[in-house]
């Protein structure tokens, strides 16, 4: 009820409202109109269809319902893709400077980048694309197909449409063909009778009908008649009308029981009816067959399962059961064929195609022989096996096997003993395990003698001490200060013989002078290279004496300098190989 104010109404005019209201509902009044002409649904409740208090409406509208105070500016429409709006001849400033359109700029052009652009060439400019700029609303901002046309998805219904047809064509040329094949083979065989021939016209015919002029049994009719556009809709019974219905099968009192109210009949209607024709044998097929049984073999499984120990619940754990069984299946199926191979591998294969072993064919023989529980014969002869002209089964020496019975390392020996000379005696299993240890020894043997040699290590030579009886046997000498103190020790007996007799220096400054004096004289009476020589000779002179004088004197000693007075063990082997032995007959030799 679409009211308009809610003036007071007395309760007579209240009772013919409602009365208007049920026959407006049940379509036999006229449906309200609101103030543009519109039918008013009758159904829309009255808290929906009542206008506020304060919008003041006279007469019954759904205004109020509407979004009225929506901007004038919003729109709802798109982009128009691909307009073109002006088409210039030559080049504009401002361009694009790459193919000349005034709509956008060069670094937002979407051509593909020309080797010399309109700017220059003034050829080939690109039309201006339409502009818009649009204020969308709300539902605007958010509307994934705004600007979708529609007609754009009429290719992919074309497409599949194509396709449906295609399939529907090729299905009624098998279809045919397979009945003119027929038809072709009966006439061969000529044996046919009239009424046959009449069936095979008849379903060859009905193959030819087009499936559009069959019945759609699947089409939906709309009939639409309330006033407020409501719609009733019929479909089509899905069941083919020429089926004849289950209960009708067997009009016998004394058939298949049908249940009316579930429409079921779980026996079979025509039990004595050929089953290649029968169409219908009852609901208990459908639980005997298909997915039916392999459900109810799977629910046997897991209580025959559970009732053995496992613990395996088909509702509670279907999964479970489902995977256990489908192992139990592959088990099986592997040891039956193991079982079938074990069987023909003892007793053989008669129904294959292989041919017997030539013993078993030329060993048969037509003789009876009996023999009893022990092995002995009771009746008849036993067949001899026939002998070679070679000796057979023939042991020497102790051995157990003949010779040539074991092959190693393209050697042939004795398989007993696992020797390779003819005329051996036979060791048995002790002449084995020690041939297996002698030849596990020599093999850790070469082993070691590689990784010694692969990890060898040069050895350094140490020099041991020659001197005095007190010397520790474990003392090793530096070879490098070794070679200082015999260097220190030649220079030291240098300057002794230099120093001998001779007064104490005099000063500095008079060196100097009594230097340069001796530097004249010699560079008269020598070349100047000898000059060279002696001056160097003169300045190491002088640093030697000065050191000599601060080591004694240690007032002249620098801070934190020490000097060591300590005789080393390099320097006493220097002294000793230095040293003249008098006493030594050999000490011409010596140096």
């Amino acid at each position: 009820m679409a009211t308009a104010s809610g003036a007071f109404k007395s309760r007579e005019d209240h009772r013919k409202q409602l009365e208007l209201e049920e026959a407006r509902k049940a379509g036999l009044a006229p449906a309200e109109l609101d103030e543009d002409g519109k039918e008013i649904n009758p159904h829309i409740p009255q808290y929906m269809s009542s206008a506020p208090w304060y919008l003041n409406a006279e007469r019954p509208s759904l205004k109020h319902q509407r979004n009225w105070k929506s901007d004038p500016n919003y729109t709802k429409s798109w982009y128009d893709r691909g307009a073109k709006i002006y088409q210039a001849d030559k080049y504009r400033k401002g361009a694009c400077e790459n193919c000349g359109a005034m709509s956008h700029d060069t670094r937002s052009c979407m051509e593909r980048p020309r080797k010399l652009g309109a700017k220059w060439t003034g050829k080939h400019i690109a039309p201006d694309e339409k502009i818009e700029q649009f204020e969308l609303d709300y539902d605007g901002k958010r509307d994934r197909w705004n600007g979708y046309d529609a007609a754009s998805y009429a290719h992919v219904i074309e497409r599949y449409e194509a396709r449906d047809e295609a399939r529907r064509k090729y299905l009624k040329e098998q279809q045919l063909k397979k009945l003119e094949e027929k038809n072709n083979k009966d006439d061969k065989e000529g044996g046919d009778s009239d009424n046959e021939d009449c069936e095979d016209a008849l379903k060859v015919d009905e193959a030819k009908v087009d499936e559009s002029k069959q019945m759609d049994f699947a089409k939906v009719e709309k009939r639409v008649r309330t006033t407020g556009g409501g719609s009733t809709g019929t479909v089509r019974n899905l069941r083919i009308r020429e089926d004849t219905a289950k209960y009708l099968l067997n009009l016998d009192v004394n058939s298949a029981h049908y249940d009316p109210k579930t429409r079921s009949m779980r026996e079979d209607p025509l039990p004595d009816m050929d089953p290649n024709e029968k169409f219908y044998a009852g609901d208990n097929q459908n639980r005997v067959s298909g997915q039916a049984l392999e459900f109810k073999q799977l629910n046997i499984h897991a209580w025959e399962a559970f009732d053995k120990g496992h613990d395996v619940h088909m509702q509670a754990a279907p999964s479970q059961a489902e995977l256990l069984y489908k192992n139990f299946k592959i088990n099986k199926e592997k040891l039956k064929v193991q079982t079938k191979d074990d069987v023909m591998e003892k007793y053989g294969n008669a129904a294959s195609d292989d041919t017997l072993p030539r013993e078993l064919l030329l060993g048969q023989s037509e003789k009876e022989v009996e023999y009893d529980r022990a092995g002995r014969i009771v009746k008849g002869q036993e067949m001899s096996l026939p002998r070679s002209k070679y000796e057979e089964d023939v042991y020497i020496n102790n051995h157990t096997t003949v010779w040539g019975s074991w092959w190693k390392d393209h050697q042939w020996g004795y398989k007993c003993c696992k020797q390779t000379i003819r005329n051996s005696y036979c060791t048995g299993a002790a002449g084995i395990e020690a041939a297996e240890a002698s030849a596990g020894l020599m093999k850790a043997n070469i082993a070691r003698k590689e990784a010694a040699e692969d990890t060898h290590v040069p050895v350094e030579e140490k020099r041991l001490a020659t001197w005095g009886t007190e010397v520790p046997e474990d003392l090793i000498l530096d070879q490098k200060r070794l070679t200082e103190a015999i260097k220190k020790l030649v220079r030291v007996e240098f300057w002794g013989l230099m120093l001998v007799d001779i007064p104490p220096p005099p000063p500095k400054e008079k060196r100097r002078e009594m230097l340069r004096g001796a530097m004249w004289v010699l560079s008269c009476l020598y070349s100047f290279c000898f000059s060279d020589v002696l001056i160097k000779f003169i300045l190491l002179f002088e640093q030697e004496e000065e050191k000599r004088r601060e080591e004694k004197d240690e007032r002249k000693r620098k801070y934190n300098v020490k000097y060591n007075d300590e005789v080393t063990p390099e320097e006493m082997e220097a002294y000793r190989m230095k040293r003249v032995h008098q006493d030594d007959p050999m000490k011409d030799f010596l140096h």
